[in-house]
């Protein structure tokens, strides 16, 4: 009879024997990088693939700080180290010790390509991000009915948010057919207006796994969409080319509904403080109001409106007697240069100077006659004194002398 082994020490042989094996303790592989996973314990896990195999590889902490660039799924990459069986799982596995390389992986540089041609294009531009609306009525979900990501959505959205609908469009999420039908949902949905906004995603996977939201089709088709677009593709290190175009990228399906929705707890919360200041501005007011009315209560014109009449009454009467005697004032002033006035108009009338036995001469015509040039011998004159006028005749005209004029002086 054979003898019989436990499973450990089936895996302890295998483990044995391989790591006997000179070919096994230091082997260099190329192949393409899928399922990149980095733990928060710094060591790396990953599976390396060509077109017909693929091998599980583990890269731990203290290999991975010599690494001179960031793996990434899709990459292609020269791996060296052993080939051992982990005896837990019973799998064996390459340990990698150092990497590097190997040129970019058909999908990473398919995915490059159109990067640069929907950037080139104004497809990634911040200014023509549509707003997410803060209260959305009807949420839109494009994902697979069967996927673990809906659950999470829609538990999510019922937990923080329950005031909004749901629509659920079914989509296959990987494979050929996966493009088309995600372009279908979300145009469906902004011809009948189906949503206030779309969430668009899937679970974590592979690079192969996530293509679908690196479609070109896709990519247009969520530029196009009038209706905001969370893209909630995998898990926090994917990216995709739907995330690039959406009006807002979500790390994970989960945060995607968080994202989507307020908080309701937060929402009660604000409500709260929102009433309770309202409350307290209320109270101020009537405060206010209330001390107004006490000032008014204790005023003279409420306390004794007979008494507060009379005293304005006899301010009102001391204000009219001060009102008439500068009015009275003002009056006296301009009769006392009235006066004046008409005494210096007077002193300087032409009939004063008559009284006092001058005459004035004057020619048939009005005009006034200052010098004796201004008259001929026999020419007919006028001369008015003071109680009269007379109507004289020239008989002989006698001009004064020099002399005589300065004797006079």
């Amino acid at each position: 009879m054979p003898t019989i082994y436990s499973i450990t020490q089936i895996n302890a042989y295998i483990q044995g024997r391989m790591n006997e094996d000179p070919m096994l303790a230091q082997v260099a592989v190329r192949g393409e990088i899928s399922n990149y996973k980095l733990y928060p314990s710094g060591h790396h896990y990953f599976t390396l693939k060509d077109e017909q195999s693929a091998l599980k590889c583990v890269m731990f902490k203290g290999n991975a700080m010599s690494l001179r660039f960031r793996p990434a799924s899709g990459m292609k990459v020269i791996a060296l180290g052993r080939i051992s069986v982990y005896p837990r799982d019973g799998q064996y596995q390459l340990y990698v010790s150092s990497m590097a390389m190997d040129g970019i992986g058909d999908l990473y540089a398919a995915f490059e390509a159109l990067k640069k041609k929907l950037s080139q294009q104004g497809l990634f531009d911040p200014a023509k991000k549509k707003p997410i609306p803060k209260y959305p009525q009807t949420i839109g979900i494009v994902t697979s009915s069967a996927g673990a990501a809906v659950h999470d959505i829609l538990r999510i959205l019922r937990r923080r948010y329950p005031l909004c609908s749901v629509r659920l469009l079914p989509v296959r999420v990987q494979g050929a057919e996966a493009p088309e039908e995600i372009v279908s949902a979300i145009r469906y949905a902004n011809v009948h207006d189906l949503a206030d906004l779309l969430i668009v995603g899937r679970g974590g996977g592979s690079i192969e796994d996530l293509w679908a939201f690196n479609d070109e089709r896709v990519a247009y088709a969520i530029y196009e969409s009038h209706i905001p677009i969370i893209s909630a593709v995998g898990h926090e290190p994917d990216v995709t080319i739907a995330d690039y175009v959406a009006d807002l990228r979500a790390a994970t399906p989960s945060n995607g509904a968080e994202l989507a929705v307020p908080d309701r707890e937060a929402l009660a919360q604000n409500l709260d403080a929102f009433s309770a200041a309202m409350t307290g501005a209320l109270n101020r007011q009537l405060r206010l109001a209330s001390q107004r009315l006490e000032g008014l209560a204790a005023s003279p014109a409420l306390r004794s409106p007979t008494g507060y009449l009379d005293r304005r009454e006899k301010d009102l009467g001391l204000l009219k007697e001060k009102l008439l005697a500068a009015q009275n004032r003002e009056l006296s002033k301009a009769q006392q240069k009235y006066v004046a006035n008409v005494a210096k108009l007077d002193a300087m009338s032409p009939l004063k100077v008559l009284s006092r036995g001058y005459a004035m001469a004057q020619k048939e015509t009005g005009e006034l006659i200052r010098s004796v040039k201004q008259t001929t011998t026999g020419e007919s004159i006028v001369v008015s004194l003071a109680d009269g006028k007379l109507n004289a005749s020239i008989l002989s005209i006698k001009e004064a002398s020099h002399e005589s004029e300065n004797q006079d002086l």
